[in-house]
């Protein structure tokens, strides 16, 4: 569980359960329990695909980087097995939980499965060639809402696509904060990251223009769809303060504050507007 960050869950789930009630809302499509239950299986299943993933294919890099020799793999404490082992499983599981949707008539969950987890597989490999790797991430992150949509009316409209492109830019934005942990390292390796590429400084303000751009579009989803009012919108702006209190402990001169700002924060605005969402849909 330390290796998989199953707390990390914390940043996409609750996107696709907002996703998945206003879909009902917004599309009159029936959201039963087993079409809920479903889809945060398939939320569990696809994030222990794509970390046992990551932690496969970055083994050799984890045991170079200081901050993460202590890993599983590379600190011995498992072996690859296990880990192939669970990359096949969830996969394996994902699939079948998305097939699961025929059952009330949706064939596309079951469509989208592969083509989904080649999306969150390919990730790790991302840091070898760009930079741009942290917005990779962020569409990893993105499909989530709009997966939960599909899955419930076995159709695509502009909220779910709206809440992608916000979680897109939320997510590149912190994961440019966390590669600022690593900088020094992945120039002396050759991995590419928007902090090796331009250096600190630049690029916490790249993460201050995501984050800017995501309330934006957080708050344009409120404009996509009838169902949510007023206390979303006063969500979405308890968010945007969240996000510049975040902004304000993390320095250039000073990473000390990186774990609070990455973590703790950064829940706490997928807590704030996902469950502000829900409330709102359903009330």
């Amino acid at each position: 569980a330390e290796d998989i960050k199953i707390g990390h869950t914390v940043f996409a789930m609750p996107f696709a359960l907002f996703a998945m009630a206003l879909a009902q809302a917004h599309t009159g499509a029936a959201l039963t329990w087993g079409k809920a239950g479903l889809i945060v299986a398939c939320m569990v299943l696809a994030r222990t695909f794509a970390m046992s993933a990551n932690r496969l294919v970055d083994a050799r890099l984890d045991a170079a980087n200081p901050r993460t020799a202590g890993r599983a793999i590379p600190a011995g404490r498992l072996g690859r097995g296990v880990y192939a082992a669970a990359l096949v499983a969830c996969g394996a599981g994902f699939v079948v939980a998305a097939a699961a949707f025929l059952r009330w008539g949706n064939p596309w969950p079951g469509i989208l499965a592969v083509p989904v987890l080649a999306l969150l597989g390919a990730y790790p490999y991302l840091k070898r060639f760009t930079s741009l790797c942290h917005f990779y991430l962020g569409l990893a992150l993105a499909v989530a809402p709009a997966c939960a949509w599909v899955a419930v009316s076995g159709r695509i409209d502009p909220p779910p696509l709206v809440m992608g492109v916000a979680v897109l830019l939320w997510t590149a934005g912190f994961d440019i904060l966390y590669a600022t942990a690593d900088f020094e390292h992945d120039r002396r390796s050759g991995l590419h990251s928007v902090p090796a590429r331009l250096g600190i400084g630049p690029a916490l303000w790249v993460a201050r223009a995501c984050h800017a751009a995501s309330a934006l579009a957080l708050a344009a989803v409120g404009l996509t769809a009838p169902a949510l009012g007023w206390a979303y919108l006063a969500a979405v702006g308890l968010a945007a303060a969240i996000l510049v209190a975040e902004h304000r402990l993390v320095r250039a001169s000073d990473l000390s504050r990186l774990g609070l700002a990455f973590f703790t924060l950064n829940g706490l605005v997928s807590l704030t507007v996902g469950v502000a969402g829900i409330l709102d849909t359903v009330f």
